[in-house]
């Protein structure tokens, strides 16, 4: 049997009694506290990603070890900081999927189960397949291999032309334990196919643009977390003569690399790596944007969690050039995705509602000169983490794909009608809006 397809039957790395803390610190010497004893003890930080993105005032989501649980729950009673337990046992939560009855590999692609998650080599087997049942529209291309030489492939889905298409590109698994990420790119694949004549916004963009969509770019790193350590983040390169493994691909890319929000260190979860696009996996993203930036209308990257959608940037708080009009586009996106199941979504720039980091893929693509970029940091806000159950796959890809064709309505009416439609064309024309804009601003 392939080693790939040993996924998800013992994982090696156990999180028994480990526990997921939410806390908000009321003041700069509980923050200072929480920044101290992170770095102090290696604490895994759900949220924000880094120490020294504690502030007041802001929500911290950290897990655990159970050896540790006690005595920091008794520190936190001396200094008076105020916590609740998000998860009372993580390994409970992972073995609530892993124990679950092992199903039969599906025989043909309408059998695949789109509500359950699927270790890679099951991935592999369903990109073939959507190739060979969709040759009028899709076509499967090498993007690169990871560092332990696996291949990434990435889609192109639209209908052939003879001119030169513009494109729309999505890519989903870039930190490992972002499962829903993963099944999500799957659902949204599914639904461009099977609603491409049905769905208007759908129909009119595959005539118009390509979508290049990438299921898992950290593939090592992706199986690593179905075989040895379900919470683990980065890729699988070994530095420090294998002392230490992984860089945080999101930190690797060339967009003001490592000055802000990652680390130098291999052994934090932020590690920016050895240089801008040191890792395979984020040259081989590099490599092929580059070379067609000025075709790509929108870069959406797909990640969890948190419910945000984010626009640049990260590593200033300087807004991009057409701020506004990413903004105003965003904002209707998360109220698409807010009808659908009632979730709640929050828009705007990373450095200013979420926290300042570096080498961002959204950051890099702007700098690019790509119109339209976006973060989606999907499901939940922390009940459940990284381990979001498989009931909520679907409804998580429901409102997600909504918000996203949102986002592919107006790329459709801006580039491909000569004119807005009147949906976005009333955001537009408010005379609330620039009122809307400055108050965003000013609370900052």
């Amino acid at each position: 049997m392939h080693a790939d397809a040993l996924e998800g039957l013992a994982l090696k790395v156990q999180y028994n009694g480990d526990q997921v803390l939410k806390i908000t610190p009321q003041t700069s010497s509980q923050a200072d506290f929480l920044q101290d004893i992170s770095n102090q003890m290696q604490l895994d930080l759900w949220m924000p990603r880094m120490p020294e993105a504690i502030i007041p005032g802001t929500e911290v989501h950290v897990r655990v070890p159970f050896s540790l649980v006690q005595n920091l729950k008794e520190q936190f009673h001396q200094r008076e900081i105020s916590f609740e337990v998000l998860i009372t046992d993580v390994q409970n939560i992972i073995d609530q999927r892993t124990m679950t009855a092992p199903r039969k590999p599906s025989l043909s692609l309408a059998d695949f189960d789109y509500t359950k998650y699927h270790p890679m080599h099951e991935i592999y087997d369903w990109t073939v397949r959507i190739r060979e049942k969709y040759t009028d529209l899709v076509t499967l291309h090498y993007l690169g291999e990871t560092y332990e030489k696996r291949p990434i492939f990435y889609f192109k889905v639209g209908w052939p032309s003879d001119k030169k298409k513009k494109v729309i590109w999505m890519d989903c698994g870039i930190h490992a334990r972002e499962w829903i990420a993963v099944a999500f790119c799957q659902w949204f694949i599914k639904e461009i196919l099977e609603n491409q004549n049905s769905n208007p916004v759908i129909r009119k963009a595959l005539h118009n643009v390509d979508f290049y969509v990438v299921p898992v770019l950290n593939i090592d790193g992706f199986i690593y977390s179905w075989t040895t350590d379900r919470l683990w983040r980065k890729n699988r390169t070994p530095y420090n003569n294998g002392t230490c493994y992984g860089v945080d691909l999101n930190r690797n890319f060339n967009a003001s690399w490592c000055s802000i929000g990652a680390s130098n260190s291999c052994t934090t979860l932020t590690f920016c790596g050895s240089g801008p696009n040191s890792e395979p996996e984020t040259m081989a993203v590099s490599n092929l944007v580059e070379s067609i930036k000025s075709d790509i209308l929108c870069f959406l990257t797909i990640h969890s969690y948190s419910q945000l959608i984010l626009l640049p940037y990260g590593y200033t708080q300087d807004p991009s050039q057409n701020h506004e009009e990413m903004l105003t586009v965003a904002q209707k996106a998360a109220e698409k995705l807010k009808d659908r199941h009632g979730t709640p979504y929050r828009v705007g720039s990373s450095s200013h509602i979420l926290y300042s980091t570096s080498g961002s893929s959204r950051d890099w693509a702007t700098d690019l000169g790509i119109p339209l970029t976006y973060t989606f940091e999907l499901r939940d806000n922390g009940t459940f983490g990284f381990e979001l159950p498989e009931i909520q796959i679907k409804p998580t890809c429901e409102e997600t794909t909504d918000a996203v064709l949102t986002i592919v309505d107006y790329v459709n009416e801006k580039y491909f009608n000569g004119a807005t439609s009147l949906f976005f064309a009333g955001l537009r024309t408010n005379l609330c809006f620039s009122f809307i804009i400055a108050t965003y601003y000013s609370l900052f």
